[in-house]
């Protein structure tokens, strides 16, 4: 796409996140493709007609809505993202568009907003015990125990985990936190006895068969832990592994497990020109599940607050604040919830919970039968007051 108004602009959006940079660019060849149609002319000269006063914004505006919904198989959020996209780059160069304005005269598509499916605990379970590889399987069960974003997870360098500390810890760094925000996450025991587990597995030796000069040699190799290296990367490239690359990787797995298990089913979608074709294949199980999992499982236990720092929300109020102390407390009651396939730690735990009931039953036990004893006690006291009283009543008739 040609046109020194979109390259600039572009350029700016990369300021502030690359990935959004390359989606306002698809949706702006669209724009484009529709300016060229409608009025001969590129999106450079289609804004000096708008500022000239020779197009009106409005009525442009509401032309593109139109060419979206017949020559584009768009969803109504998407459509509305691509006006939303051009209304943006058309404001950028100074066109003055009044949101009210812009709200009476430009009819979009009512957004269809639907329910996603619940995962329960048995579904998670169910997915993680069936995952082909040790490498899916951890990679899975850190987004079902600590609610990370998909990318996020895959950004964790070796040497961001501190497995000297109680609980483990990871850090995430905020260039790759959908906020910008670098946060601390704490693990339970299983992730991070997975993640050692995985760690060992990455770094172990191995069999390696090449050819040199036409002939088969095999030999044993073991490769160099690097603290640098990203936690889920197995391929080296010159310009080092990148986290989405080794996310398409690793949701086909996902997608592969779930269609193992029967759980693949994918979204129903209306077959009519308002269906987009990127969403026709979406399934109703992703990895951002685990997401909603998460915050849904500490919300019910009664955290709702500290469900929104746990998966790092930014709407979560500015006056709530938890010493370390404070946090790794509520994160040890939630533990048990965020553990799965962990059985000896949960039986060792449910373990703990029954002998601490056994105690306070002893001890209500008791409570009671020292209250019953009080009881008689007063009761032969009572009596006794009485039978004095009519001794005393008796001596004053004499």
């Amino acid at each position: 796409m040609q046109g020194q108004c979109v390259d600039a602009y572009i350029t700016t959006i990369k300021r502030m996140n690359l990935a959004t940079a390359r989606v306002y660019k698809i949706r702006l060849n669209n724009f484009d493709t529709f300016s060229v149609r409608e009025y001969a002319a590129g999106i450079d000269n289609l804004v000096h007609l708008i500022i000239n006063g020779n197009v009106d914004p409005y009525q442009l505006l509401n032309k593109y809505v139109s060419y979206l919904q017949s020559y584009h198989n768009l969803s109504p959020l998407s459509l509305k993202q691509e006006v939303i996209t051009a209304k943006n780059l058309l404001e950028y160069y100074d066109v003055d568009i009044s949101p009210r304005k812009f709200k009476l005269k430009v009819m979009l598509p009512k957004v269809i907003r639907k329910n996603k499916q619940a995962l329960s605990k048995e579904d998670a379970i169910n997915i993680l015990n069936s995952c082909s590889d040790i490498r899916l399987k951890t990679y899975v069960m850190l987004l079902a125990a600590t609610g990370m974003h998909a990318v996020e997870a895959l950004s964790i360098r070796i040497k961001d985990i501190d497995f000297e500390s109680s609980p483990t810890q990871v850090f995430l760094r905020g260039e790759f936190t959908k906020t910008r925000v670098e946060r601390t996450i704490m693990l339970t025991e299983e992730v991070a006895k997975q993640l050692t587990t995985w760690i060992d597995y990455k770094y172990r030796a191995r069999r390696v068969s090449y050819y040199d000069n036409a002939k088969s040699v095999t030999e044993i190799r073991t490769p160099q832990k690097n603290n640098d290296d990203l936690l889920f990367a197995v391929y080296q490239s010159a310009s080092g592994p990148n986290p989405n690359n080794i996310y398409v990787d690793l949701r086909t797995g996902f997608s592969n497990t779930l269609d193992r298990i029967g759980m693949g089913a994918k979204e129903e979608f209306n077959n009519n020109i308002h269906s987009d074709k990127r969403h026709r294949g979406r399934r109703r199980i992703t990895l951002h599940s685990f997401r909603r999992y998460v915050k849904s499982t500490i919300s019910d236990l009664g955290y709702g607050d500290f469900s929104e720092y746990y998966i790092g929300h930014s709407s979560v109020s500015t006056y709530y604040r938890k010493t370390d102390k404070e946090k790794i407390e509520l994160f040890r009651k939630i533990e048990p919830h965020l553990t799965f396939l962990d059985y000896p730690s949960l039986e060792r735990k449910g373990a703990d919970i029954q002998s601490k009931l056994d105690v306070l039953d002893m001890e209500n036990n008791m409570l009671r039968q020292r209250d019953a004893t009080n009881s008689d006690a007063l009761a032969t006291l009572s009596d006794q007051v009485m039978k004095l009283m009519v001794e005393v009543q008796e001596l004053k008739q004499r």
